[in-house]
């Protein structure tokens, strides 16, 4: 583990392993509201993770901030991943909103221990749109890999998954919770 700065959160970084990380606004200001930049987060996240050969498995992109569920394949690579990520979306996103600077606050990681906090996680992931009030049916919220999944797995697995793991409803990412952004 390594913390850097006193705001900065303590980052695991381990090769081959499940990673949940959140990324936040400053002040959770809405800047990410606006469709195209979403689209514009999520494409660089697949970039990044594709460039560093990490996996993305799941996402989910709120209007303050966004879940990533993934798998490292170098955990060292965590840092540098994330500081282009936030460099290279924030003056977009500053373009796109004219918001005060900065436009992030900071990243939290965690690596889920076993199969059944992996899918907390993922459940907590995919119930956030829901969780925050932007719909009431997951199917309704564009942005988020929830699509993809039910064309994977079906709704009957997938609705088996969330009875399977209904923590998720109750959920407190501890990660994040006593930073003050």
């Amino acid at each position: 583990m390594l913390k850097r700065h006193p705001h900065s959160p303590a980052h695991l970084f381990l090769d081959n392993t499940p990673y949940f990380i959140t990324g936040a606004i400053y002040k959770k200001r809405h800047l990410l509201k606006q469709p195209r930049v979403k689209e514009l987060l999520l494409t660089k996240i697949r970039d990044y993770f594709n460039e560093f050969f990490w996996e993305l498995h799941h996402w989910v992109i709120l209007d303050n901030h966004y879940h990533i569920l993934g798998r490292s394949r170098k955990g060292s690579d965590l840092t540098l991943i994330f500081k282009r990520l936030h460099g290279s979306t924030a003056f977009y996103i500053h373009e796109a909103t004219r918001c005060e600077k900065p436009v992030w606050w900071n990243y939290w990681d965690y690596c889920p221990r076993d199969e059944r906090e992996y899918y907390i996680r993922m459940n907590y992931l995919l119930w956030n749109p829901v969780k925050h009030g932007y719909v009431e049916n997951l199917k309704d919220y564009p942005f988020s890999s929830f699509h993809q999944l039910y064309e994977e797995i079906g709704r009957e697995k997938l609705a088996e998954q969330f009875r399977e793991y209904p923590e998720y409803r109750t959920y407190v990412l501890r990660e994040a919770e006593e930073d003050d952004f």
